[in-house]
């Protein structure tokens, strides 16, 4: 008790709770729409993706900054979903096959980057894995502040265009017939999944930020049908992981945050599937008795 008190009083730690905290709840909220889109598993190649990016950037410059990282990380990133809409475009492959071949290919371009620059004499002190499956005790305040900023803005970018978003993803013939640019906005809506991919993985990893995307909106389904209540729990529920994977791991030196937020994320998943006052199983079983 005295450890997580200490810990707890530290300005780093409270800095990353904050930051994990904002990030949980725009990876909720933004998720949400992605969930409803159908388009998670494009998510998922994102983040992949990021990795070779991270790779690439830090063996042409040699150099472990995060703004620079990070901006390797969205470059793959946007490369990749690039990759799946054309080869769906161009060829007879279906998306879920178009999805899996793309993130197998940058994921594992980056596991053998990231291989090659740890057998390097500098590789060993880069400390590059921890994009892998996050580590909130190795972030130091200046990346906990890009977080904390990015997540904010994110989160008011979402709520500045809910009702675009609500009306592209629901009715794309009518939000046409309205003259909402709806290429526009579904290209606002990648923006933002790439954001959340690319300001998080520092946090969570690339190999499970896209279960912080998926897992809470999946999860406020079971409360709710109504779409901007469905964000809001998401938003929550996404905190909630965020926040306890954080001060696990940060607990618990040796466990990775990304790992211990989404075994959070899924916990509240397990019981929203039997509790959640719409769809829960629990609920369900008492309306049929």
């Amino acid at each position: 008790m005295d450890t997580l008190t200490s810990l707890l009083s530290s300005a780093n730690l409270q800095w990353v709770l904050v930051g994990s905290l904002l990030l949980g709840f725009a990876s909720g909220v933004i998720g949400s729409f992605v969930l409803l889109k159908k388009q998670s598993l494009i998510s998922d190649a994102m983040a992949h993706a990021a990795l070779p990016g991270v790779c690439m950037i830090y063996i042409i410059f040699q150099v472990k900054s995060i703004p620079f990282l990070l901006a390797g990380a969205a470059v793959t990133s946007l490369v990749a979903t690039q990759s799946i809409q054309t080869i769906v475009k161009k060829s007879r492959i279906k998306t879920d096959a178009a999805i899996g071949i793309t993130l197998s290919v940058f994921f594992g371009l980056g596991i053998v980057l990231l291989t090659y620059i740890q057998q390097n004499s500098t590789g060993n002190q880069a400390g590059l894995d921890s994009f892998i499956f996050g580590q909130a005790a190795s972030l130091v305040r200046s990346d906990v502040q890009l977080i904390t900023i990015g997540a904010l803005c994110l989160i008011i970018l979402t709520a500045l265009f809910f009702k675009e978003f609500k009306i592209t993803i629901f009715d794309p013939q009518f939000a046409k017939g309205i003259g909402l640019p709806v290429t526009f906005f579904n290209g606002v809506l990648l923006f933002l999944v790439v954001a959340v991919v690319v300001i998080g993985i520092q946090m969570v990893g690339v190999v499970l930020i896209a279960a912080l995307l998926i897992t809470p909106p999946i999860s406020a389904r079971y409360w709710t049908d109504r779409l901007g209540l469905m964000t809001i729990i998401a938003g929550i529920f996404g905190a909630i992981s965020g926040v306890s994977g954080a001060v696990l791991s940060t607990v618990f030196n040796n466990l990775p945050t990304g790992p211990i937020i989404v075994l959070s994320a899924s916990v509240i998943f397990l019981f929203s599937l039997f509790f959640g006052s719409k769809k829960g199983l629990v609920f369900k079983g008492g309306k049929r008795a």
